[in-house]
């Protein structure tokens, strides 16, 4: 069976918009959505975890595979948890345009085939393009780098394709919780998201956002609890035993900042990934084995190992 996307048109605003919806749809009714994350476990499953991919397509490639999720690898089996996020806004321009709302897509064929199994989680760079906030990488304006190629590619139907992109972001969920698989003596659960709320904005987030629906208030930016949940960055120890406890997570997997060696750990329960540049990785971690940061990070594989079996 090839990947979910394969038959796929990207030039098709049909094709294109149909997916997207689907994927929405699936992110939305997904048994495993509990408020504003998706709840799995305990499970004997295993999970490949990824960190920001930014339009990285062999290594969005390469997880599906791991996890079993495109027929094409004699890896885990198809009950495998996936974690996606930050998929868009590629650091490889063709004519000064972006055309990573291909990834996009692509994520939402995988969990509108797999829904209870991909997990495609909010991050700062999709929801850039429902806020219209700004992020300038290497002097280019990512969002509107990104319209143009949705312009240039779908001509008149650019409206209807970005309304499907805004109705896919709107849905994706802030994390997911796989409960039972942190370290023992620590809170029992593992949770993944893009970031965590920094201790500059803490006092203005509201930690029940886990437990509830997601608003548009939050998505505002600057203000909202959504949008200063993707956004945080360097998270003191203080906090992070704060809402390890308030949540009763032993062991938080991240994105968003930069690892130059693909991972990193942050004492005393975060481990940060990397997917999008030559040292990019992904975590292949055992739900049931009692997951500390440490042993998370030993769990990483480099997708540039995978690239030369």
């Amino acid at each position: 069976m090839p990947a979910p996307w394969h038959d796929i048109d990207m030039r098709s605003p049909e094709q294109v918009i149909d997916t997207l919806r689907a994927g929405a749809q699936a992110s939305l009714h997904s048994a495993a959505r509990r408020g504003s994350i998706d709840v799995v476990g305990p499970t004997d499953a295993r999970a490949i975890l990824t960190g920001d991919l930014h339009d990285n397509p062999v290594g969005l490639d390469v997880v599906a595979a791991e996890a079993g999720l495109t027929g094409q690898h004699d890896g885990p089996p198809p009950s495998t948890h996936l974690v996606l996020h930050e998929v868009i806004h590629s650091g490889r321009l063709i004519h000064g345009l972006d055309l990573s709302y291909r990834s996009l897509v692509k994520a939402a064929a995988l969990k509108s085939a797999y829904p209870e199994h991909v997990h495609f989680l909010l991050a700062n760079h999709e929801l850039s393009q429902i806020s219209g906030a700004g992020i300038v990488k290497e002097g280019v304006s990512v969002v509107e780098a990104f319209n143009d190629g949705v312009a240039y590619v779908f001509g008149s139907a650019a409206a209807a394709v970005t309304e499907a992109i805004n109705s896919l972001v709107r849905s994706l969920p802030l994390g997911v919780r796989f409960r039972g698989a942190a370290q023992p003596g620590a809170g029992p659960d593992l949770l993944c998201a893009h970031s965590l709320p920094g201790d500059d904005r803490i006092d203005r987030f509201d930690t029940s956002i886990i437990d509830r629906p997601i608003t548009e208030d939050d998505y505002s930016p600057r203000q909202g609890s959504a949008y200063l949940m993707v956004w945080g960055r360097d998270h003191s120890p203080g906090l992070l035993t704060r809402l390890g406890d308030l949540w009763g997570v032993g062991c938080f997997v991240l994105g968003h900042e930069k690892a130059d060696e693909g991972s990193f750990v942050r004492a005393p329960n975060v481990v940060i990934l990397n997917s999008d540049h030559s040292n990019g990785v992904y975590a292949n971690v055992a739900l049931r084995e009692g997951n500390s940061p440490d042993r998370v990070k030993t769990s990483c594989v480099r997708f540039a190992g995978i690239a030369q079996r």
